[in-house]
């Protein structure tokens, strides 16, 4: 049976015009010349520093290009692309009150007229990113996708830090959010010397947890040592940033809890 859940804190900006695919190629770290209908691309906007702001999904919907957000930092997206504007011929709306976002995996997604659905263009076992004029029918609450996206080992903008974040440390270039070869955007030459020079000493890695499940934000430790910090997590397994070489070299303690790194399939690592 397929799973459906309604994510209410995405929601949904709108840019249309002929340059709105130039424009945007520019500023944020995915091809979005590959968005096409039933195909997504997961990307990101960043500090002229190459630090994380905000992550979204971008999709392909006739004359416009459709970015689905956090909704709570969708008006600072729109403000921060609206001072790059310049002379593009682009327009920029919240449509948030015009679509709901929903996630569905275990199943194909469920389909209503007007919908927009692409599968997750991040990892095939995430399932499908559905934007609708109306509320689907759920079949379970939000915490189902988030046990499902931290199973997964997926980031989520709230184990992101703005401004600090590095786009190779939260597993970007591996679920296919960074484009090498398609030239300049805000950030890119930090994050390709995070990747040519091997800065990256941390990673967003998925944990086992024994223990109470800490609070995001919470130290984790290495006999002692500052090792990372907890950034979220569901029942017995979370994300968090961890230095490199903490990762094999003995039990990690956060709160009461002991964590064990359990990097996911999908994740490279030195």
């Amino acid at each position: 049976m397929t799973t459906v859940v309604a994510l209410a804190d995405r929601g949904v900006l709108a840019l249309a015009g002929p340059d709105r695919t130039g424009f945007l190629q520019g500023l944020v770290s995915a091809d979005v010349a590959r968005v096409a209908p039933e195909r997504a691309a997961w990307s990101a906007l960043l500090t002229p520093q190459g630090r994380w702001l905000a992550e979204f999904f971008l999709y392909a919907d006739g004359e416009r290009l459709l970015l689905e957000g956090l909704r709570a930092t969708l008006a600072d997206v729109r403000e921060r692309l609206s001072r790059h504007r310049l002379r593009a011929r682009v327009e920029i709306a919240d449509l948030s009150n015009e679509f709901s976002v929903h996630a569905s995996w275990d199943g194909p997604p469920p389909l209503a007229p007007g919908m927009i659905a692409a599968p997750d263009p991040r990892l095939a076992e995430a399932g499908w990113r559905l934007l609708s004029p109306a509320p689907l029918a759920a079949t379970a609450a939000e915490e189902a996708w988030r046990a499902h996206r931290i199973g997964l080992g997926l980031p989520d903008s709230e184990d992101l830090e703005a401004g600090r974040t590095l786009l190779m440390e939260a597993g970007f270039d591996e679920l296919g959010a960074i484009a090498w070869e398609k030239g300049c955007y805000l950030g890119q030459e930090v994050t390709a010397r995070s990747r040519y020079r091997g800065l990256v000493r941390r990673r967003l890695v998925r944990v086992a947890v024994r223990g109470d499940l800490p609070e995001p934000g919470t130290p984790v430790t290495l006999a002692g040592a500052e090792a990372g910090t907890m950034r979220s997590g569901i029942g017995a397994q979370g994300l968090a940033m961890l230095r490199l070489k903490a990762l094999g070299a003995g039990p990690l303690r956060c709160g009461g809890a002991e964590l064990r790194p359990d990097p996911p399939a999908w994740m490279r690592l030195p």
